[in-house]
């Protein structure tokens, strides 16, 4: 038998106003669920902008993992000491999205650490075991926690029809961009990444992506098939536009606190589609990250325990990838 300790250590993000603080919470307890210690824990720009306010979250945040099952209910024992990563959308089983399969868009679904749901910056957290994904023994903990980020951009696959013949752009030089530009030119496409930040540009081309400023972006008005907003800013939105083809798509995967104010009128003359994209499938996130099709190494700036969490948050705010390494 196992004896777990009354409370655990968790990063809660307090509202209103209360920021965030290192605190002794209850373990989580879902007898139904998987308990998991958590090994390592990234940082996100929605951790970001969950503290500025987004989804009005209150609680532990965090949903990028990895970890080893301590406790599982009687129907899944079996998980009990695998390593694991876990998808972050827990439907209620019954509504229509979860019967069609989608509990991503269930009504009253949970997230981890964004809605109704403690996260991974803590010792421990909770799933169901069909949220749990073990992971191979050859992927060690500081790649395969970019398994959700990675599962994401993936998800872009399933939404449009990416190939050789695919331009593709992709706005936005940081962790999730340069995630996206891999998984794209792993199915096929000529990927080119716009940012702002040289040091981040640098690290693109250092994967060998064609990288180029935003401010030297103009000459590539209407040269893309493809564009996926990453840039975690509203004039990402514009910028992509200028950038599309008309009849092409541009995917949405920012998602920031405050308000966009965009003029619609030039996507619908040029009949761009316009798509919002989110959770996305792990194996081949996992698949891809274990051949290296997606490098995941550079994009690693820091690894800090948990109690640095002051530093590791003002360093995410400008490094690529910060990880919390939480035990294990």
């Amino acid at each position: 038998m196992i004896f777990f300790p009354a409370a655990m250590k968790a990063l809660v993000l307090n509202r209103p106003g209360g920021g965030l603080a290192l605190q002794d919470v209850d373990l989580p307890d879902r007898p139904d669920e998987c308990r998991v210690q958590v090994r390592m824990a990234g940082i996100c720009g929605t951790d970001l902008e969950l503290i500025r306010g987004y989804a009005d979250f209150a609680g532990v945040p965090g949903h990028e993992f990895t970890g080893v099952v301590v406790e599982a209910p009687p129907h899944a024992r079996s998980w009990m000491g695998r390593r694991v990563v876990g998808e972050i959308n827990v439907g209620c089983g019954d509504c229509r999205f979860c019967r069609l399969g989608v509990k991503e868009h269930c009504e009253r679904r949970s997230v981890l650490g964004i809605r109704d749901r403690s996260g991974a910056f803590a010792e421990y957290v909770s799933l169901p075991p069909d949220n749990l994904r073990e992971i191979p023994e050859d992927l060690e903990d500081e790649r395969a926690v970019f398994v959700e980020p990675t599962a994401a951009a993936c998800r872009i696959l399933e939404q449009t029809e990416v190939g050789p013949s695919t331009r593709a752009a992709v706005v936005g030089d940081g962790r999730m961009g340069l995630l996206t530009a891999q998984v794209l030119r792993a199915a096929g496409a000529a990927v080119t990444v716009v940012g702002r930040h040289p040091e981040k540009l640098a690290v693109a081309a250092a994967l060998d992506l064609p990288a180029l400023p935003d401010a030297d972006a103009d000459p590539l008005a209407r040269a893309f098939d493809l564009v996926i907003d990453v840039s975690g800013r509203a004039a990402g939105l514009s910028l992509a536009l200028r950038l599309t083809r008309p009849r092409g798509v541009v995917v949405l995967k920012s998602t920031f606190h405050g308000e966009l104010a965009w003029t619609p009128w030039p996507a619908i003359v040029d009949e761009i589609t316009l798509v919002g994209s989110r959770c996305g499938p792990f194996a081949p996130a996992i698949s891809r990250i274990r051949s290296a099709e997606v490098n995941v190494r550079p994009l690693i700036s820091r690894v800090v325990p948990l109690d640095d969490w002051p530093a590791a948050f003002e360093a995410a705010a400008r490094e690529l990838k910060v990880l919390f390494h939480v035990g294990g």
